[in-house]
C-alpha cells in the first residue's frame, strides 16, 4: 500500500462493517466478510485500513508463500523449512484481486519462460500465495468470473490452494481474511457463492445530518494533511491493533458451552437455513466475538451477534429475494431456544429437538400476501394481475460467435473455453499454449536451426496460441405488450410469468436486461440495460396495463435503446425478445398501415444485426397470426408461450419420439 491509509478508528458509523472485518482479523475461520453497499459508502477504505492493524508476520527468508518458521506448511513448494529456523519480519499484506484477473494469476501457473529456456518444470505463484496470513480484498466480487469466484471461496475454506494445471501439481497454504465489496445496483452474487461468505454486512451513507457533517469533515482533513491526520489516530490505531492481537492469543481458549450451541442450532433451525454452513459460522464468530470482549466462554450476545452477521445472505430462498435480517425474529427465535428444554437423549427428531416446525418458523411472518383486485371497467390503466407460476426457460440464443463478456447464453471466444483451433498468434499466458502445433510449427526447422541431440529448438515464431469456445452474456431487452388487447383473457399474467421465468434464466447466465413497455400513447423504457436483474423483477411488478397497441413504437424505442448500448459497450451483443399478440392499432405515421409500420420498424432491427425472438401471446379460438409477420420481418423465430419451458419443450420431444 504506498502512502498513509485512513485510520480505521476514524471511521464514521458503519459499526457492522468494522466488528465483523475484526471478528475476521480475531479468527480467520470465520470465513470472510461480504459488504453490500451503495457507492461512496468507504467499503473500500475500511478493507485497506483494516490491513494495517493485523500483527506483523515472521516468515521463512525467500519463502514466496509466507511460512512461518515456528510451523511451515509440510508440503510449501520453496520448502522442507527446518522449524525453527531464521525468520524475517514483514507486515501482513493487503492483496486486491482486480475483476478482470485470469485463473493463471489468482492461482499460479507453469512458469512458461523457464519452461522454454531452461527446459525445467517450474511453478509461478499466484495472489492466492501472496495472501496468505493476510487479507484478500475483492472489490466488486459480483462482476468477478463465477470460476474464479468458485476457486477463490474454496481456498477460504479450506485454507489451501490446490494447483493442477500446465503440466503443475502444486499444493500451498492459502489462509487469509477474505474481503469482498460489491454494489447490488451492478448486479448480484449467486446465491450459492453468497453462502461461501462467512458474514455479510449491509452499508449505507447515513442519513442524519451530523453523521454526514463529521465524514465530510474527516475526510477534507485527511486529505489535506495525510500524515497529520493519520498522526492524531495513532495512539486509537495502537491500541485497535493490540487488541487484535490479545484476542487472537485467546481464541482457542474461549469455550462454547453445549447450551450456546443448542442455541446455534435452533436459531438456525428456526430460520430454515440450508445445510450446516450457517451454524460453523455463527459458533466461529461467536467465539471470535467473546474473545474480542475479553471473555472465557461465549454468551448469548456473541451467538446474537454472529447470527445477525452470517445469516441475512443465507435465508434467501429464491434469486430474487432481498437478503436481511429481521431483528424481531432474530430475538424471538433466541428467546424460543432458551426456552427449549434439552432432551434426555436422541429421539425422532434428531438433534434439533424442539427447534419450531418448518411451518411454525419465526422467520415465516403471518402475514397475507393475497391482495385484492382493483374493480375493472372504470377507463383507467389497471395494475398487470399476479403473474403466473415461473418455469425453467429455455435457452434462446444469439447467432454465430461473439467475444462478449463471459457468461453462459451464446456462443463465444473466451479465455476458458474448450480448445476448438490453434492461431499464429504468440500465446499471452501458459494457459494458452498449443503445444501440438507449436510444435508441428518447429519440427521442419530443427535440422537447419542446428540440431545436433535431444530437445527442441523453439523460435518466438513458432509459438502458437489455443483459440477457445465457451460462452458469452448478452444484452436481453425484453420488449413487452402491455395493451389491452394483452390485458384481455388474462394473458398478461402468463406474460409476466413467462417474462419473469426468462429473466431468472438471464440472472443465471449473467445477462444484462433491459425492459421496454408500450402501451395507450407509446412505449417507454421502463428499465435501462441493467446488470440489476431483480430490478427488472420490481419494474415488472410496477408495470401498468391497457390502451391500444403501438407495436411500431414499441419496436422503434427497442431499437433507439440498443443502438445507445452498442455504442456504450459493442462486444456485448444483443437479444430482443418481443412478447406480443402483434395486434398493432396505432401506426408510426399518421395515415399508415399499424401492422405494415410494425413489420417495416422490424425490418430496421433486422437491418442493424439485432437478434429477435418474437414470442405469440395470441389466444383463443381465432388466431390472425400477425406476430409470426413480425418475426419474419426481423428476421428471426416465432415461439409460443408455451415453447418458452425447456420442460414442456422436451416433453413434447419425448412424445415425439416416442410415437
Amino acid at each position: 500500500m504506498s502512502g498513509p491509509q485512513f485510520p480505521f478508528s476514524a471511521l464514521v458509523g458503519h459499526d457492522d462493517l468494522r466488528l465483523a472485518l475484526l471478528l475476521n482479523a480475531v479468527h480467520p475461520g470465520v470465513g470472510g466478510v461480504l459488504v453490500r453497499g451503495e457507492k461512496g459508502t468507504a467499503k473500500s477504505t475500511a478493507v485497506r485500513a483494516l490491513a494495517a492493524l493485523l500483527p506483523a508476520l515472521d516468515v521463512v527468508p525467500g519463502c514466496r508463500f509466507g511460512c512461518a518458521p515456528g510451523a511451515p506448511d509440510p508440503a510449501c513448494p520453496d520448502g522442507p523449512h527446518p522449524p525453527g529456523g531464521a525468520a524475517d519480519v514483514r507486515p501482513a499484506r493487503l492483496v486486491e484481486l482486480p475483476v478482470g484477473a485470469t485463473e493463471d494469476r489468482l492461482v499460479g501457473s507453469l512458469d512458461l519462460e523457464r519452461a522454454l529456456s531452461e527446459g525445467v518444470r517450474a511453478y509461478q505463484p499466484g495472489l492466492l500465495a501472496d495472501a496468505h496470513r493476510g487479507v484478500l480484498y475483492v472489490d466488486e466480487v459480483n462482476l468477478l468470473h463465477d470460476h474464479l469466484v468458485d476457486l477463490l471461496l474454496d481456498a477460504a475454506a479450506m485454507g489451501r490452494a490446490h494447483v493442477e494445471r500446465d503440466g503443475v501439481s502444486v499444493s500451498h497454504a492459502a489462509r487469509f481474511l477474505l474481503v469482498g465489496t460489491m454494489n447490488p445496483e451492478e448486479g448480484e452474487l449467486r446465491p450459492q457463492l453468497l453462502d461461501r461468505f462467512g458474514l455479510t454486512v449491509e452499508v449505507r451513507a447515513a442519513r442524519d445530518v451530523e453523521t454526514r457533517v463529521e465524514v465530510v469533515r474527516r475526510r477534507l482533513a485527511f486529505e489535506a494533511d495525510p500524515a497529520g491526520f493519520v498522526a492524531g489516530w495513532q495512539d486509537e490505531e495502537r491500541g485497535t491493533a493490540q487488541r487484535i492481537a490479545e484476542a487472537r492469543d485467546r481464541v482457542g481458549a474461549v469455550a462454547l458451552p453445549d447450551a450456546e450451541l443448542r442455541r446455534i442450532a435452533a436459531v438456525c433451525a428456526a430460520f430454515d437455513v440450508d445445510g450446516m454452513r450457517a451454524d460453523l459460522v455463527i459458533a466461529r464468530a461467536a467465539i471470535a466475538h467473546a474473545a474480542w470482549r475479553g471473555a472465557g466462554a461465549v454468551a448469548e450476545e456473541d451467538v446474537r451477534v454472529g447470527a445477525r452477521l452470517a445469516l441475512p445472505h443465507r435465508r434467501r430462498r429464491d434469486p430474487f429475494d432481498e437478503p436481511g435480517m429481521d431483528e424481531q425474529a432474530l430475538d424471538d427465535a433466541l428467546r424460543d431456544a432458551d426456552e427449549q428444554e434439552p432432551p434426555d437423549g436422541p429421539d425422532d427428531r434428531g438433534p434439533g429437538g424442539g427447534a419450531p416446525e418448518p411451518g411454525e418458523s419465526p422467520a415465516s411472518g403471518d402475514s397475507d400476501s393475497g391482495t385484492a383486485p382493483r374493480p375493472a371497467g372504470d377507463g383507467r390503466p389497471q395494475a398487470a394481475p399476479p403473474a403466473s407460476a415461473p418455469f425453467r426457460a429455455r435457452l434462446l440464443q444469439v447467432p454465430g460467435i461473439g467475444e462478449g463478456a463471459p457468461g453462459r447464453r451464446s456462443r463465444a471466444r473466451t479465455d476458458t473455453g474448450r480448445v476448438v483451433r490453434a492461431s499464429g498468434t504468440a500465446p499471452r499466458r501458459a494457459a494458452d499454449l498449443h503445444l501440438p502445433a507449436t510444435i508441428a510449427a518447429a519440427a521442419p526447422h530443427q535440422r537447419g536451426r542446428g540440431r545436433t541431440g535431444a530437445g527442441l529448438r523453439l523460435h518466438a515464431a513458432d509459438l502458437r496460441s489455443a483459440e477457445r469456445e465457451g460462452r458469452e452474456g448478452n444484452l436481453v431487452l425484453f420488449a413487452v405488450d402491455a395493451s389491452g388487447s394483452m390485458a384481455a383473457r388474462q394473458r398478461m399474467a402468463a406474460v409476466s410469468g413467462a417474462v419473469m421465468s426468462l429473466l431468472r434464466d438471464a440472472y443465471q447466465r449473467r445477462d444484462k436486461v433491459g425492459l421496454v413497455a408500450f402501451r395507450a400513447g407509446g412505449a417507454e423504457l421502463v428499465l435501462p440495460p441493467t446488470s440489476s436483474v431483480p430490478a427488472a423483477q420490481v419494474r415488472l411488478a410496477q408495470l401498468r396495463t391497457g390502451g391500444r397497441t403501438p407495436l411500431a413504437d414499441g419496436l422503434l424505442r427497442a431499437r433507439a435503446v440498443l443502438r445507445v448500448e452498442r455504442l456504450r459497450d459493442p462486444r456485448r451483443r444483443a437479444l430482443l425478445v418481443l412478447l406480443t399478440d402483434g395486434r398493432a392499432t396505432v401506426a408510426a405515421r399518421p395515415g399508415g398501415d399499424p401492422v405494415a409500420d410494425a413489420c417495416r420498424a422490424a425490418g430496421l432491427l433486422a437491418a442493424d444485426g439485432v437478434a429477435t425472438i418474437v414470442v405469440d401471446c395470441e389466444s383463443g379460438p381465432v388466431r390472425l397470426g400477425l406476430a409470426a409477420r413480425v418475426a419474419a420481418a426481423a428476421g428471426g423465430a416465432a415461439l409460443g408461450l408455451a415453447e418458452l419451458s425447456a420442460d414442456q419443450v422436451a416433453g413434447v420431444v419425448r412424445a415425439a419420439r416416442a410415437a
